[in-house]
């Protein structure tokens, strides 16, 4: 499977955007366009390093989850 930058930070925003919902705190966390903007700094390296992956769940999983 291919991917780009784009569609990494659209699952790991999709992703952020999940895990705060029930619980951001806006003194804490960043909002999730914020957290998009820290995200475009990073390689595709770096971002693939923010998903957190394990042996068994792959970026392609990842991505599949997450767009």
């Amino acid at each position: 499977m291919t991917h780009d930058k784009q569609q990494l930070i659209k699952a790991l925003v999709a992703e952020y955007e999940y895990l705060c919902h029930d619980d951001f705190d806006p003194d804490n966390d960043a909002t999730p366009e914020e957290y998009r903007e820290m995200l475009q700094e990073l390689s595709e390296d770096e971002l693939i390093e923010e998903m957190s992956l394990y042996e068994d769940f792959t970026v392609k999983d990842y991505l599949e989850t997450w767009t």
